[in-house]
């Protein structure tokens, strides 16, 4: 399946509308973020939600009163006598210490004006000095926080009240300020305690708005971090649609269904079936399960969450289940959405392993959010759970698979949806893609990849194309699933080694040879049909580090989905090319360990003919389903199985080695050609074999 949509622009400029989606996209996030919280978690938010505006508002009123106040004290007349000496003290008289108590000196004493020098400290804390003009000396005084309040009680009615003068400390002449400093010294042991303990009241704000801030950055992290992977993609955020895809129109089909379902609810509900949408994707990777589920949701006009199953456990204890809860907790806010949960093949596996303790536990919590007894606005909730689960080789928990209304098998394209992939993603860069390719060879040698491989395929091919300043061709493509498929080969690893260059050489055309034979007889000798339908289309000297082989053969991938027993014996004789060439070239003490692959892959197909489809035996019984251990792991072969394989192993190899041996001197030619050449393709090895026997039917 083929996506030919394009990417967007994202590069224009957010009008009022972009702006009011980016608004309502963030409002959204942190109500889902809020939805998913415990309740002490809530409640710490609402309290800091009150908080904030609340401290912020009562700033603004305290401010607002400095201000009036401060108004209103320069809108204080003077009696017009003192003028600008009302803000100053005379520093031509002497300033003594004052004893015994302010109050007592100021009733018994003839009092010219009282000075008090304020400094503010906190609120309605302040540090003051007071000095007393009397008889021509200034007697200054520390009152204490006591003796200023009866102080300035008294001052109400007394007859010296009108002779009160308050001066800030910030408003003094830099002469003013050294006495007032040479003072502090003086009446540094006698603060009040107001004075003393403000340095408490201010580590106290400075640690209530740390406190604050603090709050804030929990929020802001949780939102960041927490919350990243759980997160609604809007059905305007999805490029492209269902009717762009490319292939797999059967699979498109059982999806429409969920459409029409959806859309139609009611009319369904008249036929009973009112279950939710519970729905199984299932299939290859790279076969486009997880785009398709987004375009369903842009159809459907519903918001969508992508999780990956293999990412719901935390590493603590109940991490999977909780993640669910909150999933599902984000998907009922919103009533009318999609979640998509990818990867979920282990939670599909039976239940009750010794290992599956927490996947045991998140799998028994996803079954509880899937059953079918649930509200109203749950069942408009679609579940879409895809995975990779191979129903061949792993047995899925029969409880999880009675939870989907529906199941999407999804496949790999076939030879017609191959060719129709390939030539889309070439449509796409056709202004540099060379006119009247023929993808045949292409289709063919992609049998069993996925969509995603062909467009990386495509894409190889395009890099490629860049680096060497040409367009894209069919060589060019060749190259590109020689690299995607094979992997990255190079000659380095072998080029000064010529005996195990010869060695390799031995070893790979005798797996093509074998393959040959076969073609040939079958054929009876017609080379455009060989060349048509041959399996292997190059042979190459150079290092595959993927596979860990010395050379390797670039061959397409059987279409066949049965195999006959002559099928299978045929892929044995051709594995087992690779050693018997080498046994005849070099003897037996002379065969390399670079057969290893080889003779491991001859074992798997022994043991499914012999042990799991009773090939060779009397009776046609599937021993090998019987030997697996308590995990389904390994697998025990027993004696008759084993005696039976080895019989035919050798069978078949002594067969191999003699159609090789009647072929030695062709074989000596191509290894002395491949040697100069260091890789051949179908094309230039079938004519060199012609060449030969051509030469060779003439001499004769």
């Amino acid at each position: 399946m083929s996506d030919s949509s394009k990417p967007s622009n994202n590069a224009t400029l957010l009008g009022p509308t972009g702006l009011w989606l980016i608004v309502k996209k963030s409002i959204s996030r942190l109500q889902d973020w809020f939805a998913i919280q415990s309740l002490t978690v809530k409640l710490a938010v609402l309290a800091a939600a009150i908080l904030i505006p609340g401290s912020a508002i009562y700033s603004a009123v305290l401010m607002q009163k400095q201000a009036a106040l401060a108004e209103q004290v320069k809108a204080i007349p003077t009696d017009g006598t003192a003028g600008e000496s009302m803000w100053s003290f005379k520093n031509d008289l002497p300033v003594v210490f004052g004893s015994g108590s302010m109050l007592s000196f100021v009733e018994s004493h003839q009092v010219e004006r009282i000075i008090v020098i304020y400094k503010p400290l906190l609120w309605n804390i302040s540090d003051r000095i007071v000095l007393i003009e009397s008889q021509n000396k200034q007697y200054a005084y520390y009152p204490s926080d006591m003796e200023t309040k009866i102080f300035t009680d008294k001052a109400v009615d007394a007859s010296w009240g009108s002779k009160l003068v308050f001066i800030p400390r910030s408003e003094l002449s830099p002469k003013n300020r050294q006495l007032v400093e040479r003072l502090d010294l003086r009446f540094s042991g006698a603060r009040p305690i107001s004075e003393q303990d403000g340095w408490k009241a201010g580590v106290s704000g400075v640690l209530s708005a740390a406190l604050m801030l603090s709050l804030v950055g929990f929020l802001f992290f949780q939102l960041k971090g927490q919350f990243k992977s759980l997160k609604f993609i809007e059905p305007g955020q999805i490029n492209g649609s269902i009717d762009e895809l490319v292939g797999m129109d059967d699979i498109k089909a059982e999806v429409a269904q969920i459409k029409d379902q959806y859309h139609r609810r009611a009319e369904y509900a008249e036929y009973g079936i009112s279950k939710p949408f519970n729905v199984m994707f299932s299939g290859p990777a790279g076969t486009g399960k997880t785009k398709l589920a987004s375009y369903l949701a842009k159809e459907l006009n519903l918001p969508i969450l992508f999780h990956s199953a293999a990412n719901l456990e935390t590493g603590f204890v109940a991490g999977g289940s909780n993640t669910l809860s909150r999933i599902l907790a984000m998907a009922k806010r919103r009533e009318r959405c999609i979640i998509f949960l990818d990867e979920a093949q282990d939670l599909f596996m039976k239940r009750g392993g010794r290992h599956r303790k927490f996947d045991d536990d998140t799998a028994n919590t996803l079954l509880s959010v899937l059953d079918g007894v649930r509200s109203r606005n749950d069942a408009r909730i679609i579940w879409i759970v895809a995975s990779n689960f191979n129903s061949e080789t792993m047995q899925m928990d029969e409880a999880m698979l009675r939870r989907f209304q529906m199941k999407v098998d999804f496949r790999l394209p076939n030879k017609e949806e191959r060719q129709s992939i390939i030539s889309h993603y070439l449509a796409q860069r056709a202004d540099k893609v060379l006119p009247d390719l023929d993808l045949r060879q292409h289709v063919a040698v992609t049998e069993g990849c996925s969509p995603a491989d062909l467009e990386t395929i495509v894409n190889q091919a395009g890099i490629m194309a860049v680096q060497a300043g040409e367009m894209i061709g069919e060589r060019t493509l060749m190259q590109a699933a020689e690299r995607v498929l094979v992997g990255n080969v190079n000659l380095n690893t072998t080029q000064e080694r010529e005996r195990d260059r010869r060695i390799i050489a031995v070893h790979e055309w005798g797996h093509f040879l074998v393959e040959l034979e076969y073609e040939r007889k079958r054929t009876h000798d017609n080379w455009e049909l060989i060349l048509a339908d041959m399996k292997i289309i190059k042979i190459s000297l150079k290092a595959n580090p993927r596979t860990n082989a010395l050379g390797f053969v670039f061959h397409k991938r059987g279409a066949d989905l049965l195999k006959t027993k002559a099928d299978i014996e045929h892929d044995v004789r051709v594995l087992l090319g690779g050693m018997a060439n080498e046994e005849l070239f070099f003897g037996e003490q002379g065969t390399t360990n670079g057969a290893h692959n080889d003779i491991t892959r001859v074992t798997q197909l022994l043991h499914h003919a012999v042990g799991e489809m009773g090939m060779y035996r009397k009776t046609r019984l599937n021993f090998g389903a019987l030997t697996r251990d308590s995990d389904g792991g390994g697998r025990a072969v027993d004696e008759e199985t084993r005696n039976i394989m080895e019989a035919q192993s050798e069978r078949l190899y002594n067969e191999t080695k003699a159609v090789l041996a009647a072929l030695k001197p062709l074989t000596e030619h191509l290894v002395s050609k491949l040697l100069n050449v260091n890789e051949m393709t179908l094309s230039e090895a079938l004519q060199e074999i012609r060449d030969f026997d051509a030469e060779h039917a003439t001499t004769a």
